[in-house]
């Protein structure tokens, strides 16, 4: 009798952390999708209706909106292909590069290996309106303003995706396997590429999905060297748009421009998320 009343009241426990977990967690989705609500809905609005408050009801002027943005002054098609070069190219180059430096610190002994990891972390800590000044002027001497060159190449050299990257290798890739496979007589590349990267790959899907909106929501830097219209981002458009005069501002072009430059976002999250389900499932299965 004790032993079923302890088990029934340990049921219950479960049972009740599990209702609170659930509770707390469509709490949490709930807030972080209502302003997404907030934004399609305001995008169906005409400026007049903004301008007379917020109502949870779509209105019928998502289309004149969508017309009055691309027919305007700013370039959106170009924007949104700039964007996507850019997001695209660094997101792919960051992860690569990024997990080539995690396997070679994670599986090779050098002279320097206690001392890179280290630095690496410390540039880290740098924020990049420290070194703006200076990478502006080299930019300028290489006369590559008005160039994508500068905002992709240096996605290469990312420290934070580094650093996951070699957190997740210490968890999941054993050196034994990579002993093995240099037994069998793969080559170091054909081990990356055929066996690391493989097993890499719900860290990569995270990191690519984070190194992707970083730069696609990027304006800081992009501002300061991208200075024709056809070549500027959407948040630069987004910024030029806003910034209008008060007599040709509207409010709805700004919010189908913000809802059009989220919709490429959702896909790639979209395109990427298996492999992030996939990761936890393993990891799960492993536990």
């Amino acid at each position: 009798m004790i032993s079923d009343h302890n088990e029934l009241k340990k049921g219950l426990g479960i049972h009740t952390r599990r209702i609170i977990a659930y509770t707390v967690l469509i709490i949490i989705s709930f807030l972080c999708l209502f302003w997404f609500y907030v934004l399609f809905i305001n995008a169906t609005r005409s400026n007049g209706e903004l301008q007379s408050g917020f109502t949870p009801l779509p209105s019928g002027n998502l289309m004149t909106n969508w017309k009055n943005l691309v027919h305007g002054t700013l370039p959106v098609w170009n924007g949104l292909f700039n964007s996507l070069i850019i997001s695209g190219l660094s997101a792919v180059l960051c992860v690569y590069f990024s997990t080539m430096t995690a396997y070679a610190i994670h599986a090779y002994d050098f002279a320097l290996k206690k001392f890179i990891y280290p630095f690496i972390l410390m540039i880290m800590m740098i924020p990049t309106q420290v070194t703006a000044l200076g990478f502006i002027r080299l930019v300028d001497r290489m006369k590559l303003e008005d160039s994508f060159i500068p905002l992709i190449i240096p996605a290469v050299a990312a420290p934070v995706t580094f650093f996951y990257m070699k957190q997740y290798m210490e968890s999941s890739l054993p050196l034994s396997l990579i002993e093995a496979a240099r037994i069998d007589g793969s080559g170091e590349f054909h081990t990356f590429n055929m066996i690391v990267l493989p097993l890499m790959k719900p860290a990569i899907a995270v990191q690519a999905i984070f190194t992707f909106v970083s730069n696609w929501n990027n304006y800081f830097t992009p501002a300061l060297i991208l200075h024709e219209d056809k070549k500027k981002t959407l948040p630069i458009l987004i910024a030029q748009l806003r910034a209008a005069d008060w007599l040709k501002f509207d409010m709805g072009q700004v919010y189908v421009m913000i809802a059009f430059s989220i919709f490429p976002v959702i896909i790639v999250y979209l395109i990427l998320s298996r492999y992030i389900v996939q990761g936890v499932a393993l990891g799960s299965v492993k536990g």
